[in-house]
This record gives structure tokens, sequence and C-alpha cells, in this order.
């Protein structure tokens, strides 16, 4: 398996701070540090939530949601964990994997419930001695996919991890860091080791790599050699939404830029009108983080899809292929997130802009609840169609509660991007 460097934040009354035991704030804008954090290519990001009370805690919440939209890399999430709506709502936040912590005997007492509700993928278990691996090595075998060990004796933990553990490490010499990382059942380290090596951590994935240590990396399977060039020995790039599948932009790379890009995981091109090296998103912030590279049949062309910050074009456009030249009636009939974002548009257009007769209007106006008792309704009516052999009644109801579901949508300020994205974390 590749092994991870997982950067660490502590949060605290919303601002980041130093660790468990010293509250020195060392960022007030916790969101834009997990941003540097993923710049720097950590693999993941741990948050730690050190809140005190109820509201707090949701506060930190809305933060952790916040790093989670903002960042290109796995977020795990910890801390404030009492039972199994607090594992939902971590994961609801959005973070790929929420923590308990077995110092506390109710986080042990939920894993079998929380595994199986939300998959042991899921679940990670941190513990501060050997003697925790001992007690629940089933439990934590059968329910959870990985631990942390935030102790000191890394020797006993790593000989007694029942399942994959990264190692929370303090400030610990390179030489004992990449003893650790040897051990077969070391996934990773993180803690202030990562954190305050962060500016250098592609030479320190480099140099784990030489001592045999497999770390994760984009590697290219076909050199530039390999590619054939244009008259200007640049390659063509198609950028795309790799998300949506929306063509964003074209550009081309040189060698340099094809490397750079495959070093630094954001798309880099070279600038034929300015004749220079160009990192898109350098001036605008509009990064495109790599997802893959794909050459074509002939390897002249590449395709790159990304995950895209902010709008591709120069324009402010999200796409820089918006001139339409022409398009039949029914061009985009057949995709059905086109259709789904087109009638949601029409909804929230409603609601905005209300139109006398309309029956969306209609249920804006009652409100929630006869937004709720109609959905509730086609809900129902879903059901008693199931039971008629014939298909089309059942095609027609489940139109009917996509209709009023987006209805729903639109009155709380949801959009189909955030349910796309939450079912993809599924």
């Amino acid at each position: 398996m590749n092994k991870k460097l997982v950067a660490s934040l502590f949060l605290y009354e919303k601002e980041a701070i130093t660790n468990f035991e010293d509250l020195t704030v060392i960022s007030k804008d916790p969101v834009t540090l997990a941003k540097m954090y993923s710049e720097k290519h950590a693999d993941e990001l741990i948050v730690f939530d050190l809140s005190m009370g109820d509201k707090e805690h949701e506060e930190a919440l809305d933060v952790i949601k916040e790093i989670c939209e903002n960042i290109e890399i796995p977020v795990i999430g910890a801390g404030n964990v009492k039972r199994m709506e607090d594992i939902k709502k971590i994961l609801y936040a959005g973070c790929q994997k929420a923590v308990l912590n077995y110092s506390k005997e109710n986080n042990v007492a939920i894993t079998e419930e929380v595994s199986k509700k939300f998959g042991k993928e899921k679940i990670v278990v941190s513990v501060k001695d050997e003697k925790d691996y001992s007690q629940f090595t089933d439990l934590i075998e059968e329910f959870s996919c990985e631990t942390i060990y935030l102790g000191t004796q890394f020797k006993e933990a790593v000989s007694n991890a029942p399942v994959p553990i990264m190692i929370h490490l303090p400030d610990v010499s390179l030489d004992k860091m990449i003893e650790i990382m040897l051990q077969d059942k070391v996934c990773g380290v993180s803690g202030e080791m990562v954190n305050k090596n962060v500016n250098q951590i592609d030479s320190l994935k480099m140099l784990l790599k030489s001592n045999g240590i497999p770390m994760a990396a984009l590697e290219a399977t076909i050199s530039w050699e390999e590619f054939k060039k244009n008259s200007d020995g640049m390659v063509p790039v198609i950028v795309q939404d790799y998300k949506t599948d929306i063509v964003l932009m074209m550009a081309y790379m040189n060698k340099e830029a094809y490397e750079k890009t495959l070093s630094t995981g954001k798309m880099t091109y070279w600038s034929r009108s300015r004749d220079e090296l160009w990192v898109k998103g350098d001036t605008s912030g509009h990064y495109q983080y790599v997802k893959s590279l794909t050459a074509d049949c002939d390897k002249d062309t590449i395709l790159a899809k990304v995950s895209q910050i902010g709008p591709a074009c120069h324009t402010g456009s999200y796409s820089c292929f918006f001139n339409n030249i022409m398009e039949k009636e029914d061009a985009n009939s057949s995709n059905p997130l086109k259709v789904f974002e087109d009638v949601f548009a029409v909804i929230k257009d409603r609601k905005v802009n209300p139109k006398e007769g309309s029956y969306t209007n209609y249920l804006f106006d009652k409100g929630i609840d006869k937004i709720l008792k109609k959905l509730g309704e086609e809900a129902t009516e879903i059901v008693i169609a199931a039971k008629n052999p014939n298909p089309n009644e059942i095609k027609y109801e489940i139109s009917d509660f996509l209709y009023h579901m987006m209805v729903l949508m639109a009155e709380k300020g949801i959009t189909w991007e955030e349910i796309i994205e939450d079912l993809a974390k599924r």
C-alpha cells in the first residue's frame, strides 16, 4: 500500500491552535490553513475538534464542512463524539472518515453500531496506549478500517496493530520517522513532524521513496518523449471537469509544463502569447487540480480531468466554450443531469420571480408544511404504484416525487451539486 503524510489541524473556538495541550492560536482562518496543507500535497488532513460545548461544537462542524468543500484531499474528522448522531454529523459535513476515541467508553460502545450504519471503511479508531489494542483487538479489526496512535510507545503500537495504523508523531528525527514508516502495518504518519515540514512535503516524499517506502504520487506511464508534438514542440490539452464532464478549456503543454503538472498536481501550461510557463490559477486563484491525464490513440493530445476551483475562463464563465454556433432542439434531452438542472432552475426562478397561477408558487406560498405533506403523499404513491405490474405508473409517480423534492431543495437552499457530492462519498 502507498503510505501517506497526514497534516493535522486542531480546531478550538473556530480557530486553529497548536495542538492538544497548547492553545496558542496559529491561524484565525482554519479554512485557509487547511487549503495550504492541501496545496502543499499532504495526502490527508485530520481535523481534531476540541470545542467544549454543544454550540461551539456545531460551529466547529460548520468550519469542518467549509474545509471539506474547499480542499482537494480527504478529511478525517475527530473529536466530540458521544453517540452515533455525532459520527453522522462528521460524515455529513464532508469528512471521508470519522474517528472513535477509545479513551472514552461510550466511543467503544457505539463501534459496532456506527460501523454497520456507515461502513467500516468510514470508521477510524484512535488509541493512546497498547492496552487499548490488547483489550479491543477483535472489535477494532472487525469494525474499523484504520487506527491512529496518539501515544509514544511506537514499537509496541505497531506490533499490536490489528488494522493499518497511522502514527501521530511529535517532532522526531527523520531517521526515526523512516524507521516507523518502513513497518508493514504503518499506513502513514501525522502530527507535528508532518505539519512542521509541510512546505517541503514533496521533497520529504521523494526521500521516503528513496528509502523504499511507497508513497502516493502522480506518476506518468507515458514519458514526454513518447508524445507526438505539433510544429512548436507542444501537445494540446483538453481540460474537463471530473465531476460533470463539462469541457472547460484547451491549452498547450511543453515538456516543462508536463513535468511540472506531474510534480505539483496543478495543471500547468505553456502560454504561447506570453512565451512563458503558466500555472493555471496563480493569478486568479482558480486552480485546476489534476484527477487524471489520458492520451488519445495517436498520443498527440492529452485529456485532463480536473477539479476546477472557480471559473476556468478569463471572462468569468465556468467554461471557455459558451459561444453557441448551432444546436438541435433535442440536444440535451437525453442528459439526465441537464434535465434535473433545467427543471430545478425553473423552480428556483419561481421562488424569486413568482408567476400567477403557478403550482410551484402555490407550494412556496403555503410553506414548508405543505411541501412536506405533498412530498410524503408522492412517496406513498410510489409505494402503491410499485404493487402495480405496469412500470409506467411507477415512472410517473417517481417524476412527481422528484419534482416535489426539488421544490423542497429550493425551499431549503440545497443544490444538486451538494446532493451529487454526498452520493459520491457513499
